[in-house]
């Protein structure tokens, strides 16, 4: 047990310590990943054809489900990462502190697994060479699919730099204390390192913190991520300008989600109760609830746009995803979330930390739901009429099923392996929080 003091030693256990459930996450994730592999393998060699995916209208397929779906997902989750570990660093909300490099990490990782789903879902890899980057200056002037790639690569470098710079600042202090394995690692982190520079790399990162809150609406899962489906009039429940918010407010509700899941994860792994306190978790769990409440609101704006004496191709589109089981049970999943945070925030008694983990998990498996069908249902009810009498029918197959499953677990070994290289919790946290004990 570590003690109430928060300490170094506390966040170097991940570290210094390998326990026989550490192998076995490994081993469960791995596998899981492994999974996906070989059915990428398999679709490589045979075509796309072996996914549930096909000739759009004709057929019964659709071009874009659940690799689409899912990248949207994976974007949404990183993009909403590193706004909470942003706002924490923006806004003074040092309370959070302990589980912003978790959302930085997330976000990390996030990206990676949506990078991913763009080359899985291109059919063969080198397309993206020979029609994404090969072909980058004409195409970036009238794709929102290239602006996809380019918002996504500058996102992944900006957040990149921002966790370089505060990594700089723990490795140098306790580097005496990392393990000498991991050497020429560190030293690589820390070149040129000063003491000298930790003001200006404070001010840096209140900048690049800055401009994440700022480039978040306005270009990444605000802007250029819903344009892709909001700028296209022949599709009805994709076309409008609700799309940009309410993949703003997903991406929050699934960020925030994906906190709570890893800091209970770390907290029972490493003891960390007097780090991840339940505190945090009850304010985290707060901020679920008003994302929550935004997403339903902007579901219900646009189900009520689409049934009320619209247009017949929109009405028949908004009926179809309304009475859509999927769709049904993505909207219980999350207003069962929120009634439980609603009820605990009236009656403390109900709050558990394990409940707060089964709500992120409840949350994430809505917002998955969501986007898949949000993806497959704009291609199953086009207005163009040559497609009218062949309307589709689309059911994923276990490859695709399977990457949801794979990129998961490429996503958690990640953390496993990220947690034995370099603290997961940042040296300032503890600073801040050990000087809060000091002062009571």
């Amino acid at each position: 047990m570590g003690t109430k003091t928060p300490s170094e030693a506390d966040i170097l256990r991940p570290v210094g310590t390998t326990s026989r459930t550490y192998f076995i996450m490994v081993a469960i994730a791995g596998l899981a990943l492994l999974a996906f592999l070989v059915g990428w393998a398999y679709q490589l060699e045979e075509g796309l054809v072996v996914t549930g995916l096909g000739d759009w209208g004709s057929g019964g397929g659709v071009t874009w489900g659940v690799y689409i779906g899912a990248f949207i997902w994976w974007v949404g989750i990183a993009h909403g990462g590193i706004i909470l570990s942003a706002a924490v660093r923006l806004l003074g909300m040092d309370r959070y502190m302990p589980v912003a490099r978790l959302a930085e990490l997330l976000t990390i990782s996030g990206l990676s697994a949506a990078g991913f789903y763009i080359i899985v879902h291109l059919g063969r890899p080198d397309r993206m060479v020979t029609s994404v980057i090969g072909h980058y200056h004409i195409t970036v002037h009238a794709s929102p699919l290239v602006w996809d790639v380019t918002v996504i690569t500058a996102y992944f470098v900006l957040t990149a730099t921002y966790l370089s710079l505060t990594l700089r600042y723990d490795v140098s202090r306790l580097r005496e204390q990392l393990p000498d394995r991991l050497d020429p690692l560190y030293r690589m982190m820390t070149i040129g390192y000063t003491e000298t520079e930790d003001r200006i790399v404070d001010r840096m990162v209140w900048w690049l913190a800055l401009a994440i809150i700022i480039m978040a609406p306005l270009l990444l899962h605000g802007g250029v991520i819903p344009w892709l489906f909001a700028v296209l009039p022949n599709y009805p429940t994709w076309f409008g300008g609700v799309q940009g918010p309410q993949f703003l407010t997903i991406a929050l509700t699934s960020a925030i989600s994906g906190v709570i899941i890893l800091a209970f994860s770390f907290r029972h792994a490493y003891d960390w109760d007097h780090i991840f306190t339940d505190d945090i978790f009850r304010g985290l769990l707060l901020w679920l609830g008003f994302f929550c409440l935004l997403f339903l609101w902007l579901q219900l704006q646009q189900n009520i746009t689409g049934l009320f004496k619209a247009p017949v191709a929109l009405t028949h589109a908004a009926v179809a995803r309304a009475t859509n089981p999927i769709y049904l049970t993505s909207m219980a999943l999350v207003f069962v979330t929120l009634a439980y945070i609603f009820a605990q925030a009236i009656r403390p008694t109900l709050f558990t930390k394990r409940r707060a983990v089964i709500s992120g998990l409840a949350v994430l498996t809505a917002t998955i739901l969501e986007k898949v069908l949000f993806v497959v249902e704009g291609f199953l009810h086009p207005t163009f009429d040559i497609y009218s009498a062949v309307p589709g029918v689309y059911i994923p197959s276990l490859i695709e099923i399977a990457s949801i499953l794979g990129t998961i677990g490429m996503v958690c070994l990640f953390f496993l392996t990220i947690a034995k290289l370099v603290p997961v919790v940042e040296l300032h946290a503890i600073e801040h929080l050990r000087d809060e004990h000091e002062r009571e």
